[in-house]
């Protein structure tokens, strides 16, 4: 894809992803599970049983990829649901599911939605990948795309995974970092060269990386010592470097340690340093969370000093959640992402619902999900592909909580 701009083939991308995903079937049953939509108001009223009723069983990690969604249980289940027109639920089909559906019998550890591929690393540290491979994305080393998980090689090391648009990038538990797939913007770290990879490279010799993000052509990641590093494509800033203009290899930004989180959108980046936020890159949203255009260096949002956890998939909308439990999202909110009733924009943290217990993962892209203490799952925004798991395809512009009762 050429370009960066309003013009961009993302809108041309995300049209068809949209058409593709109400064009195929829904499937809305899922043998095992039975799934109901409770409005937030109404799950508020509920009684202490009932809701302790509504939570079970527990979500321990949740990921939003471009039309799709995947949860990890506390049993180490791995469910999904939403498009699946690449293959990206793992169920061996193309058919989409308005409901959730589980991913073979295996248990899991974590799971990354990207845009039309999904990762996850299982609890014996093997990595698995699935979905669209037109850019060798899944790391098996061939381009075909694949319906069900294949493993990544055959190291049991693995232990987080970030899958991007077109590439993937996961750190090992020794430390080191690994990326794959598409690569004309430099998003695996390793230089120009290749133009894909369809099996992982090892980024540099580090082995103090922490954890790793990835953008449309851009990957961040932090390391042990509480410094950040961004690399690939800086269309708009997305790289904090202070520039326009690509970077090869993993670059520093600024000098500061204290970063505990980072989060890449499509063309902006935001992180979490010793408990103030940080984000830079496109704004023409607002995704900034500050007003202006894009940045090319770490801007602060706000004076808060008590920001916990971010998201921010591969689109234009972010969501941070705050130590006293409040969920805030900010930036696009054409189909209700923000979760705040409206479809209007903002420019600045806007507060979800007022429920205090948001202590779980968050994502979004176009559309959000995020857990709360008691590990229920809530979702809302765009539905097109049945992403929301409600049974139904009407996007909502504020949280409805997905029940699993297994």
């Amino acid at each position: 894809m050429n370009g960066y701009q309003d013009g961009r083939p993302r809108a041309r991308w995300r049209r068809a992803t949209r058409i593709l995903a109400v064009a195929a079937a829904m499937l809305t049953g899922s043998a095992g599970l039975t799934l109901a939509l409770t409005a937030g108001p109404a799950a508020a009223g509920a009684s202490p049983v009932t809701r302790a009723a509504l939570a079970a069983p527990a979500a321990t990690s949740v990921s939003v990829g471009g039309a799709h969604t995947c949860a990890v249980l506390a049993d180490g289940g791995l469910w999904c649901w939403g498009s699946n027109y690449s293959g990206q639920l793992g169920d061996g089909t193309t058919t989409n599911r308005s409901t959730p559906a589980r991913v073979g019998t295996d248990t899991w550890a974590v799971v990354d939605a990207g845009t039309s591929h999904t990762c996850g690393v299982q609890t014996n540290g093997t990595l698995w990948c699935w979905g669209s491979n037109y850019r060798g994305q899944l790391g098996d080393g061939t381009t075909t795309s694949r319906r069900t998980p294949v493993q990544v090689g055959t190291a049991t090391t693995w232990a987080r995974v970030s899958a991007g648009p077109a590439h993937t990038c996961a750190v090992r538990t020794d430390g080191t970092l690994w990326c794959w797939g598409f690569n004309r913007t430099s998003q695996l770290g390793v230089g120009t060269s290749p133009y894909t990879a369809t099996s992982p490279l090892q980024v540099g010799t580090a082995t103090t990386w922490a954890s790793v993000t990835t953008g449309f052509a851009h990957s961040c990641g932090t390391r042990t010592d509480g410094t950040l590093w961004c690399w690939g494509y800086s269309s708009d800033g997305q790289l904090g470097l202070g520039f326009l203009g690509s970077q090869v290899t993993p670059a520093q930004v600024g000098t500061a340690t204290g970063w505990t989180g980072v989060q890449a959108g499509y063309a902006h980046t935001c992180g979490i340093r010793a408990g103030t936020l940080w984000c830079w890159g496109e704004n023409g949203y607002g995704q900034l969370g500050v007003s202006g255009s894009y940045q090319t260096a770490p801007v602060q949002v706000g004076t808060g000093t008590t920001w916990s956890r971010l998201g921010a998939g591969s689109g234009d909308t972010s969501c941070a959640s705050r130590t006293d439990g409040t969920l805030w999202c900010w930036g696009k909110n054409a189909t209700g992402q923000v979760g705040d009733g409206t479809t209007t924009h903002r420019n600045a943290p806007t507060q979800v619902g007022s429920a205090t217990t948001w202590t779980g993962g968050v994502d979004v892209s176009d559309h959000g999900c995020a857990i709360r203490t008691d590990g229920g799952l809530w979702c809302w925004g765009d539905n097109s592909g049945g992403q929301l798991g409600d049974g139904s395809t009407t996007q909502r512009a504020t949280p409805g909580q997905v029940t699993l009762l297994g």
